[in-house]
């Protein structure tokens, strides 16, 4: 039907690249790779051996890939990105990282004396781009920037997940603004929601960077503190209770602080809503003793900063 001539033609000009690559990580033949926007020559790899091109670690993965292609016979499909710092010699290679799709088919001949397969890689750069953009308005709180409860909750099971598994332990805070409401009726809602920007500004620049920071409703905020217990959540808390009316006064030239309550994980919590429901607890008894404090709260036990 084709000659080989044309056979050839087709193959070079298809737009993703597909490269033959035998057991041992080695390019035995590359076709395709048409599309320029996407892609550069790579004829030149050719011959070369994965351990060769990519660093170790890479090429070790790349290498099983194709051991997991070759053991199932079927259509295997990975997602891996690769960046300057992937290639062997410095300057090699996008310093940024490019996403791609990698569709790898076991070959039924030898190539060269090794089982082979076909790895096709396709650009999906754009398309991951767009999917992490969505994901991150749906994990975000529009007016502060904070995560929102969705990521939050998601977050929190992770972490309860943890603890059961090997007992690492989190802590966690929730807040909110002491007499909020009468911040809002005095000076309207605009600045309601410029004091809202400052604390979670203000919990931007004082909690730590695996602290994940939520804003769970209204003026209530949360901060989950992998690593932490009790005591050293009370403390981050308290320097952070210290800190807000001050910013406050600075932006909004208004007198309001925060409440707060504390919780950590423990052996019977079944589910994150336990250790957010103690926190309550803590922020309730933080407001009947008079605001402007902060309280860990387990069963029985009520600790008051």
């Amino acid at each position: 039907m084709f000659t080989q001539q044309q056979l050839n033609s087709i193959l070079a000009t298809l737009p993703d690249p597909a490269f033959i690559l035998t057991r041992s990580g080695r390019y035995a033949a590359i076709f395709g790779g048409k599309d320029s926007r996407h892609y550069h020559d790579s004829s030149a790899l050719i011959g070369r051996s994965l351990f060769d091109v990519l660093k170790s670690e890479k090429a070790v993965w790349f290498r099983s890939e194709i051991e997991k292609a070759l053991a199932c016979g079927t259509l295997h499909i990975v997602e891996y990105e690769l960046s300057g710092s992937d290639v062997q010699g410095a300057g090699d290679g996008p310093s940024y990282s490019i996403w791609f799709e990698g569709r790898v088919q076991s070959l039924d001949f030898k190539v060269d004396g090794e089982d082979a397969v076909v790895w096709v890689a396709s650009n999906i750069t754009d398309k991951n781009d767009v999917q992490q953009k969505l994901r991150q308005l749906s994990e975000t709180d529009a007016l502060t920037g904070l995560y929102n409860r969705r990521k939050l909750i998601e977050t929190l099971d992770e972490r309860l997940s943890a603890f059961q598994r090997e007992g690492l332990q989190t802590s966690v805070l929730l807040f909110d603004i002491d007499h909020f409401k009468s911040l809002n009726d005095q000076l309207g809602h605009n600045a309601g929601d410029m004091a809202l920007v400052e604390v979670a500004h203000l919990c931007r620049q004082h909690m730590r960077h695996n602290h994940l920071i939520a804003r769970f409703g209204g003026d209530e905020f949360v901060v989950v503190m992998p690593g932490a217990d009790r005591l050293d959540a009370l403390n981050i808390a308290e320097h952070l209770r210290e800190q807000v009316p001050q910013a406050l006064n600075r932006a909004l030239r208004y007198q309001a602080t925060i409440s707060g309550g504390v919780s950590e994980f423990s052996a019977p919590d079944r589910s994150s809503g336990d250790i957010l429901t103690r926190a309550d607890g803590g922020l309730y008894e933080s407001k009947r003793g008079g605001r402007n404090r902060v309280s860990a709260y387990e069963a029985g036990l009520v600790q008051s900063h």
